[in-house]
């Protein structure tokens, strides 16, 4: 029950009682449409691979989504950002950890896994070149290395891990070191000169190898 100006009481479900207007959403409270910024985050992948970082700018992107820059700044102040989230993204999702059962193999998978996704044609134009941007902006920088520490070296050490509950290295072994055995060849080759072709039986003969050198810790 509510009361009238002059005291009476007022029913609520009186047809006669006017209804108070519902209230309205403001406008800047419209729900980010998730297609939208996907597809913002496939054009960033495409615009970085095709003009480089100095390059790059938000129309490009915009036009690459097929969306107004409107779109685009709503969700990332800068081009800055919207690469850094992209990164750290890249981070989060990680490698899936391999569980063969013996260090040799889950090394195997670790090295078919990350080859592919290094030599992916989009992928060999964007690390290089954010490399080569990080090394004149440090939040480039920071978040390259957070995503590659969080991806490649979780994965690994998880392997070491598994390695070292089933005896297969030392308990206790340079971990440090170990991560280095085992993301240092393959990182060198398909990144840094950047080899068009892995020799055939490459992979084979690296995880075997590593998983020597590993037991020698």
């Amino acid at each position: 029950m509510t009361t009238n100006a002059d005291g009476t009481a007022q029913d609520p479900q009186d047809p006669q009682v006017p209804k108070q207007p519902r209230r309205r959403a403001p406008a800047g409270a419209a729900v980010l449409r998730e297609d939208v910024t996907e597809a913002i985050r496939a054009a960033v992948f495409e615009e970085l691979a095709a003009v480089g970082y100095a390059r790059m700018s938000i129309e490009g992107i915009a036009r690459r989504a097929g969306v107004g820059k409107t779109a685009v700044y709503r969700r990332w102040r800068s081009k800055l950002h919207l690469v850094l989230d992209l990164v750290s993204a890249i981070a989060v999702q990680g490698l899936p950890a391999p569980d063969t059962g013996t260090l040799e193999g889950d090394l195997r998978l670790l090295y078919e896994v990350t080859s592919r996704a290094l030599r992916h044609p989009v992928a060999s134009q964007i690390i290089p070149d954010l490399q080569a941007e990080a090394a004149r902006n440090p939040d480039i920088a920071e978040a390259m290395q957070k995503a590659l520490r969080e991806g490649q070296e979780g994965v690994a050490s998880g392997i070491v891990a598994a390695a070292e509950a089933r005896g297969e290295v030392r308990m206790g072994i340079d971990e440090e070191l170990a991560l280095d055995m085992i993301s240092g060849p393959l990182y060198w080759r398909a990144v840094v000169i950047r080899s068009p072709k892995l020799p055939k039986g490459y992979l084979e003969s690296l995880a075997r190898a590593t998983a020597v050198a590993l037991k020698a810790l």
